[in-house]
């Protein structure tokens, strides 16, 4: 007899070997036609696996991750099937899952058109009618290479020529489409009913800029059809929100082709991106950080000592002068050792806290750029805690309340927390990292807060958290970081005096509250929509006057707000009030202040709120003390 247990503990027995589906099956038809999968102690599996003994299992359905990612990956096999019906000269190459869909690459002899997209799916709807099962195989390795020789399929040989020789390969069929793939699949193509493609983009054959370029077809894939429209709509949002089109339209600023990858600030970009500074020097300030500045070029040697020079070269920038190599700085870390290393440091001196607008550089690919949110130059809010291993603990702690304030200020509530350990290729020992895991994951503990591990995920030289924030749409952005490092100041021979007198190397903790302020800055474009908060937008009030007769009124109230720190500016277009007031709506501003002859009589102001909310009439000082307040809130 087999007996498998279930996850609830249940237990039932089968008298010989039983394939998951049969074993759904036995349950009940409602989780027969469910099921998609199922994992059999612990590892996924196709429903048509065949369990030979006792196990534990739990069957998967479109309810479960797996499930999902299992549709998505299957949903992608399908695309490539429906092109290569609609396309038999197509060569497919690679198709896996990705963050809510997938893509597969194609090798054709024109671009696929927007034409050929709608032709696409429609015929993946039509196969996935069809309900073909889908069935596995295994063939040596040599096999595979001539099966799909045979087929034209000659970028799927030299994947497959790349697996060792005394390997078998898996190989997946629905209908007249086979496809190498390790699955496992969903059980047939009925099962994939809610999906649509996005888009096609150019990718590198293997990601090399020397090879082929390949089209890549990029489509999304869910379990209902409810779950698919709240995903298309969210994309809607997305894209009017979409920091590049807020940028041009509210004049904030622009990507040039002649510093490709390097943002352009305008005036009133410059300006948002002063609050966001400005805001985060005063928590350096009143967080005991002291401020400084490190140099742009860095001596090659320097990287080479750290490690960075051979984990991060390729995407360095170097120059050469006087017969001596240097390298923008990808990063802060080497500057601030080196800056605690001038002059004598007690153990009193610690925890020592430097914080740094660095301006950084990454040689990034052309393909990866994207607006301000991935850049070559940027900045961040850098910062490096140098203190002794007892202060991990309580500095980690301190710095995860800070961080929640910050995000809370800028409007971020939902904050998810990842713990980044150990990866292969690292420096320091097990010891070593030891000692940095458990105080980061303690640190967490003791926040309060739910965190997950990412096992292997962790910088070459330490562990560390990963802050992510949530938007508005649910959408995930990871900006803030806590790295735990054992090993930089001890390569930069940075030492402190100990209490007893002797010598020891700091240990010493990176950090990052906002990381990129151009990619924070985009990110609150978008979760904003571009209305930013009074105390961000760039204008934070405008003076419109109704006729010419109240320009002058206008002109000292714009003074008197200037005076008190008010962004503000007037209006005196010989234009309708009415038109004055919409293209400021559309501009997004906070407050609307409008003055007519009653208004320049009595000293007063009328106020209009962002969303056409009539605050009424009311005297300046009034106003000014509400926007103070606002500002003052961060409301």
């Amino acid at each position: 007899m087999i007996t498998i247990t279930l996850p609830d503990g249940a237990q039932r027995q089968f008298a010989e070997p039983i394939s998951v589906a049969g074993v759904a099956a036995s349950i009940g038809p409602g989780l027969a036609k469910s099921a998609l999968a199922g994992r059999v102690d612990g590892q996924l599996v196709d429903s048509s696996f065949v369990i030979q003994s006792d196990a534990q299992l739990a069957i998967v359905t479109d309810k479960d991750a797996d499930g999902l990612e299992l549709i998505r990956h299957s949903t992608a096999h399908l695309l490539a099937y429906a092109v290569k019906e609609l396309f038999p000269d197509a060569q497919v190459t690679i198709g896996p899952v990705i963050e809510n869909g997938f893509y597969y690459d194609f090798s054709y002899k024109r671009p696929f058109t927007p034409e050929d997209l709608t032709a696409i799916e429609a015929r993946m709807a039509e196969l996935a009618k069809k309900d073909e099962t889908v069935v596995r195989r295994v063939l040596p390795r040599d096999e595979a290479v001539a099966h799909f020789k045979a087929l034209g399929e000659h970028y799927k040989a030299e994947i497959i020529g790349g697996i060792p020789a005394d390997q078998d390969v898996s190989l997946y069929r629905e209908g007249g489409f086979e496809d190498l793939c390790r699955g496992p699949h969903v059980p047939s193509t009925g099962k994939l009913k809610h999906f649509k493609l996005m888009k096609v983009a150019g990718a590198y054959w293997r990601g090399d800029h020397r090879n082929e370029m390949l089209q890549r077809i990029y489509g999304t894939a869910w379990a209902t059809k409810d779950d698919l429209q709240k995903y298309l709509l969210m994309l809607e949002e997305a894209e009017k929100r979409d920091h590049r089109k807020l940028g041009r339209e509210l004049d904030l600023f622009h990507i040039d082709d002649h510093a490709p990858g390097v943002v352009f600030w305008h005036p009133k970009g410059w300006s948002v991106w002063q609050s966001v500074e400005q805001y985060m020097r005063q928590v350096y300030r009143d967080n005991g950080y002291q401020e400084v500045k490190g140099p742009q070029l860095l001596d090659q040697s320097l990287w080479e000592k750290t490690g960075h020079w051979d984990k991060y070269r390729d995407n360095m920038f170097t120059t050469e002068s006087e017969k001596r190599d240097y390298a923008l700085k990808p990063m802060n870390c080497p500057g601030h050792i080196l800056i605690f290393k001038q002059g004598i440091k007690s153990y009193r001196d610690l925890p020592l806290r430097y914080g740094e607008f660095g301006q950084c550089h990454r040689n990034e690919p052309t393909g990866g750029l994207h607006g301000i949110m991935r850049v070559r130059g940027f900045t961040q809010d850098d910062g490096h805690i140098f203190c002794t291993e007892d202060m991990i603990l309580d500095e980690c702690v301190t710095y995860t309340t800070l961080l929640q304030k910050v995000y809370a200020d800028f409007g971020f509530t939902d904050i998810l927390y990842k713990v980044a350990t150990r990866p292969q290729a690292r420096i320091g020992s097990d010891d070593i990292w030891d000692k940095a895991e458990h105080a980061l994951m303690e640190s967490l503990r003791r926040s309060g807060v739910e965190f997950v591990i990412a096992p292997g995920d962790g910088a070459f030289y330490g562990p560390k958290i990963e802050y992510t924030l949530k938007d508005a749409l649910g959408r995930q952005w990871q900006c803030g970081t806590m790295q735990v490092d054992f090993s930089m100041a001890e390569r930069l021979d940075a030492e402190y005096v100990a209490e007893d007198s002797s010598r020891r190397h700091p240990v010493m903790l990176h950090r990052a509250i906002v990381g990129s302020l151009e990619r924070f800055i985009g990110i609150l474009i978008e979760q904003h929509a571009g209305a930013l908060p009074a105390w961000l937008a760039p204008t934070q009030a405008v003076v419109a006057c109704i006729t010419d007769s109240q320009a002058d009124f206008a002109q000292e109230v714009v003074k008197t707000l200037q005076k008190q720190g008010v962004r503000a500016s007037a209006d005196l277009r010989n234009e309708k009030i009415t038109y004055k007031i919409r293209e400021h709506s559309m501009q997004k501003v906070p407050f609307i202040l409008v003055v007519g002859d009653k208004e320049k009589a009595n000293g007063t102001v009328a106020v209009r709120a962002r969303g056409n909310q009539d605050l009424g009439v009311m005297p300046l000082s009034a106003f000014i003390s509400k926007l103070s307040d606002v500002i003052a809130t961060k409301a």
